[in-house]
């Protein structure tokens, strides 16, 4: 509770300060995210962060802990959007997809979200697996994310074998690992940033071979 002029008792809004400091974040991912990229996990100084965003360093080691936290933060706004504390299984398409009664339609529209979302979220992969063989640090973040993925493709192939729509002879850890492999970043490393492919082909692509493979 606080006063106002006239010594009038009125409730405390503490909604201009969570928006200041939602925006405060969102300025340090966005200059995170693009010191990242432009020079690598090693080369890349909190204090430089903070100097992009127009923060003090404090302030983002207060919002992030340290160097790593942060670049698995810039993963995790990529992956959905945002900065919202929103459970990956409860997004909008992860709701949609398991939704959908078709599997051909399921597994070509998580193609379709798997091209779409790469050119956000794999770059920054790379940043990491690549800082991963000499850091420490950048190893965690790395096998941390790993295992994220990992999990994420148990459950969809679960969710496939339950729903009845994996081909006669296909056990739910084969689905799971002919998932892990058409999601990864070096299969997305090979056609899309080596030979040329456009982000629509790659994920027309993926949700074919998936298809073909498991259905």
């Amino acid at each position: 509770m606080t006063k106002d002029v006239n010594g009038r008792t009125r409730a405390y809004d503490s909604s201009g300060r969570r928006n200041r400091a939602a925006a405060t974040r969102l300025a340090i991912l966005d200059a995170a995210r693009q010191a990242f990229l432009e020079h690598g996990f090693a080369a890349t100084t909190m204090p430089a962060i903070a100097a992009s965003a127009q923060v003090s360093v404090e302030t983002v080691y207060k919002a992030f802990g340290n160097k790593a936290a942060l670049v698995k933060a810039v993963f995790d706004v990529a992956v959905v959007g945002d900065d919202q504390p929103i459970p990956l299984m409860q997004r909008e398409f992860v709701q949609r997809n398991i939704a959908e009664p078709d599997p051909r339609a399921k597994l070509a529209a998580y193609g379709a979200h798997v091209g779409a979302l790469a050119p956000r979220t794999h770059p920054v992969l790379l940043v990491v697996r690549d800082a991963a063989v000499s850091d420490p640090a950048a190893a965690g973040v790395w096998q941390t994310l790993q295992n994220e993925r990992l999990v994420g493709m148990t459950a969809f192939a679960t969710h496939l074998r339950d729903q009845g729509h994996l081909r006669p002879g296909i056990t739910m850890p084969h689905a799971r690992d002919v998932l892990w492999t058409h999601n990864s970043v070096e299969l997305w490393d090979l056609l899309v940033r080596q030979r040329g492919w456009g982000a629509r082909r790659y994920g027309t692509w993926v949700g074919e071979q998936l298809i073909a493979a498991l259905l």
